[in-house]
């Protein structure tokens, strides 16, 4: 029998696949437990259409990031902090920080997105990757000055 299924099924198929297994699996098991419909015309259509839906929103999600990432490459976070002697810094700059003064200038990015290998402990400018989708990194100059 022919199935669409509507979750992952561990060793049978992925969310959306249309696959053929045994007549008696999907009756007592697959449609039973809703993890899978019968592959019909109707229910077909239904899934092209989501499936539809999905790739226009996920391109949506895709120009946004491009978007956001022209803002963010004009930009320049400048941040101030005590420092001590050769520049060193008392404490450091971290991610969480570039996310903050990023959302005082209306860009409101996540600090789990912010790609800071280890914090800035040093004044200066620094490039700072961040992922906004998973094709999209942009790149932030984050300048570190004295207070």
């Amino acid at each position: 029998m022919k199935v669409i299924f509507l979750e992952d099924v561990k060793g049978k198929g992925k969310k959306g696949e249309v696959k053929n297994v045994a007549d008696g699996y999907a009756r007592n098991h697959l449609l039973k437990n809703n993890l899978a419909v019968e592959a019909n015309n109707a229910n077909m259509k239904t899934l092209q259409a989501k499936q539809k839906s999905d790739d226009k929103k996920a391109q949506q999600e895709l120009d946004e990031a491009k978007a956001l990432k022209e803002t963010i490459e004009s930009l320049e976070v400048e941040l101030q902090t005590k420092s001590g002697e050769g520049g060193r810094l008392f404490g450091s700059i971290t991610s969480k920080n570039i996310a903050e003064e990023l959302k005082k200038q209306d860009i409101k990015v996540d600090k789990r997105k912010i790609e800071l290998d280890e914090p800035i402990r040093s004044l200066g400018y620094t490039d700072v990757p961040i992922k906004l989708h998973h094709d999209v990194t942009a790149t932030v100059k984050v300048h570190v000055v004295e207070q």
